[in-house]
């Protein structure tokens, strides 16, 4: 019965997860207006599932972070009711926020409930103050205050270039035989390279505008604009970012089930990886329009910096088995677009700053009391 409730609780917290963080990497896409709420959520939920599958061979050094070994005693962080006591704080936590639509760290709430837990458990000696701020809390609190000025940098640089070289979004390139581009070269094309023939092969031009690259399209030829690349790359940027959301998080949400014995590493990373999917579908709603809607305006080229910035930080935390938050990662992004633009709405920042600062002792809070009660 212990075993059934400490598996219970761990499924409660993935799906938890998945309700308050699933739709976070594909948020830019809803909140610029490049898709609907229902499509951006099925694109987050097969790249959270695919992420949740990497998992399983490339998540085994989190697993480990996020069972409590090194900060409180081996014995402890082995014991099926500490687990117990940790799973169902952090849940509680994540919960409450998610019903409040506010986007809250999932890794923080662990770390408060693996203190709150380990306070009742092992007492205050039991926890080590030097792993906590090491291995925990560094990461978390460094990596919004990073991926705010990457964010601001990226977006700031890449509009200024875009305003000097005269590149809009109607811009576009375009692939033809050079016989049916070379009108355009008179009116607005930016720059023109044939291959090796001028007359008779491919060339391939940037214009002003499409109807530049008008005789290449009615020749056969290919063209793209800048605003349909920063689309598509908009949206590979989005899938990365979720994918990388839950090739790090799933592993920490199993960490407590692995190292207490109840089940391997692997059957708890697929079945934390189905919770995580089952909450995302059901109960996103209220988080996604935080996200989306409220903390800054977007656009697509906006949307694309802040995900590419925050996928590429929690891909690099992965790999090095850090416990960073996607949450503090893409949220402080969004902050720093905001910022760049000038236009980030200080209000719901505050809002959500204030919930990140309550959630450690929440879920601190809210372990000790499971602790005390079963243990």
């Amino acid at each position: 019965m212990t075993s059934a409730l400490l598996v219970l609780a761990v499924l409660l917290l993935a799906y938890a997860n998945g309700a308050n963080d699933n739709f976070k990497g594909v948020a830019t896409l809803y909140g610029s207006g490049t898709t609907t709420f229902r499509r951006a959520l099925a694109y987050a939920t097969v790249a959270a599932v695919l992420g949740a599958l990497v998992a399983l061979v490339a998540g085994e050094g989190l697993v480990k972070v996020f069972g409590g070994r090194g900060l409180v005693p081996d014995a402890v962080a082995a014991s099926v009711d500490f687990a117990t006591s940790v799973a169902f704080g952090a849940a509680a936590t994540v919960l409450l926020a998610t019903a409040l639509g506010l986007p809250v760290s999932t890794t923080h709430a662990l770390t408060g409930a693996l203190v709150g837990a380990g306070l009742v458990t092992a007492g205050a000696d039991g926890v080590s103050p030097s792993t906590l701020g090491a291995a925990f809390l560094l990461p978390l609190l460094a990596s919004p205050v990073l991926s705010l000025g990457l964010a601001a940098t990226l977006f700031g640089a890449s509009r200024a270039a875009g305003r000097r070289l005269g590149v809009t979004g109607e811009s576009c390139a375009c692939a033809g035989p050079a016989a049916e581009i070379a009108p355009a070269l008179a009116g607005g094309v930016v720059a023109s390279a044939s291959f090796v023939d001028a007359t008779a092969l491919p060339t391939v031009t940037l214009g002003d505008t499409t109807t530049t690259c008008a005789p290449a399209l009615a020749a056969g030829g290919a063209a793209v604009t800048v605003k349909g690349a920063i689309a598509a790359a908009h949206y590979v940027s989005a899938g990365a970012v979720c994918f990388a959301r839950a090739l790090n998080d799933t592993p920490k949400l199993v960490g407590i089930l692995a190292v207490s014995g109840v089940l391997e590493v692997r059957p708890a990373l697929l079945l934390a990886g189905a919770a995580v999917a089952v909450g995302g579908v059901v109960q996103s709603r209220k988080v996604a329009e935080t996200m989306s809607k409220k903390i800054t305006p977007m656009t697509e080229g906006a949307g694309f910096a802040g995900n590419l910035v925050t996928a590429a930080l929690v891909l690099a935390a992965s790999g090095w088995s850090l416990p960073v938050s996607t949450t503090h990662v893409s949220c402080g992004a969004l902050f720093g677009i905001g910022v760049a633009t000038g236009q980030a709405r200080l209000a719901v920042i505050a809002q959500i700053l204030l919930a990140w600062v309550t959630t450690l002792p929440l879920g601190a809070a809210c372990a000790a009391l499971v602790a005390l009660a079963i243990c």
